[in-house]
């Protein structure tokens, strides 16, 4: 994962931090995406505090897809260090634009019948 903050008025956001991550493969997809939030999100591992509602944009390398999706989103989760469970520190992701959507069909089509398991994930 890579993580930067943009200056005002550079990048696909202003001041928003840009976020790098590689989803590798279907099992680290299945405990980072968040199908109960509208439109879709993904939680993301990070060391740096964000607060509720900051504008983050993601670029994320899912699986096999050839090019990385660029995502807008909003923070709607936090977990802290030392979170309950063991969950690992970072945020989820809410998207938000006008690819959300597809981007949220585009993850859940790689996920299949994986979606209707229970198993625990980095958020719930």
């Amino acid at each position: 994962m890579n993580e930067k903050a943009t200056p005002s008025g550079a990048g696909p956001n202003r001041n928003n931090t840009v976020i790098s991550i590689a989803i590798k493969d279907k099992q680290a997809l299945y405990m980072s995406y968040m199908p109960f939030v509208e439109n879709g999100g993904l939680f993301v591992p990070s060391k740096k505090d964000h607060d509720l509602g900051d504008e983050l944009f993601l670029l994320v390398q899912i699986m096999d897809n050839p090019e990385p999706v660029h995502i807008s989103g909003k923070v709607v989760w936090i977990s802290p260090p030392g979170a309950i469970g063991n969950r690992p520190r970072g945020v989820g992701v809410q998207f938000i634009g006008e690819d959300a959507r597809k981007t949220a069909d585009l993850i859940e089509s790689k996920l299949g019948g994986s979606l209707t398991l229970t198993r625990p994930t980095h958020t719930m």
